[in-house]
């Protein structure tokens, strides 16, 4: 895998003072993606992990059809106290990008669940894929890891690259994601 990793940056947030890395990862000469990562110094040595894929419109804009906004404040603020790192993904969509994921949401509009809607798309249910996280645990030697997680096949994948723990995250639902969270227990099989 080509990547490149930028220098290392104070963060202050809302959350507290972390440091911050960025990781570009070259998939071919067109295809290049920034993945962010967000940790505490120094981390623990096992320690608190997010594996976030971006949502501009859940965690930008506050969208309340989805968990995304919630759950990135929720790891912020956990690992920030329990020390650890947030890999902010850029996969928008399950990996379909945004504009695939807006027609997505016009076709959940018309009454489709977010897997419909996607495969009516011509998309898998979930497109991401995380080898860059490999890439990442190696540069800062992490070989197991406790992983904020109900999604079981992005701990099957972490597993990959460091043994782990899986620590819940569950966010209150609204009136508006409740379907959607009732779709991705059963048919993702999320641990809600």
């Amino acid at each position: 895998m080509n990547i490149k990793i930028s220098n290392q940056a104070k963060l202050p947030t809302r959350f507290g003072n972390f440091q911050t890395k960025a990781f570009r990862e070259f998939k071919d000469q067109q295809n290049i993606q920034e993945h962010l990562v967000v940790f505490t110094d120094p981390l623990p040595s096992i320690p608190l992990v997010r594996v976030h894929s971006e949502c501009l419109t859940g965690d930008v804009f506050g969208s309340r059809k989805c968990d995304c906004g919630p759950e990135l404040s929720f790891a912020m603020k956990e690992i920030y106290e329990q020390g650890g790192m947030l890999i902010y993904l850029r996969q928008e969509g399950r990996g379909i990008g945004l504009f695939n994921k807006i027609n997505a949401y016009h076709l959940q509009d018309g009454g489709m669940d977010t897997v419909e809607a996607n495969e009516a798309l011509g998309f898998d249910k979930d497109m991401r894929n995380y080898d860059v996280v490999g890439e990442i645990f190696k540069h800062f030697n992490i070989s197991e890891i406790r992983l904020l997680t109900n999604n079981p096949r992005k701990i099957e994948q972490m597993e990959k690259y460091a043994k782990c723990v899986r620590d819940s995250i569950i966010i209150e639902p609204n009136e508006y994601n409740k379907e959607y969270l009732m779709v991705k227990k059963h048919k993702l099989g999320h641990l809600l």
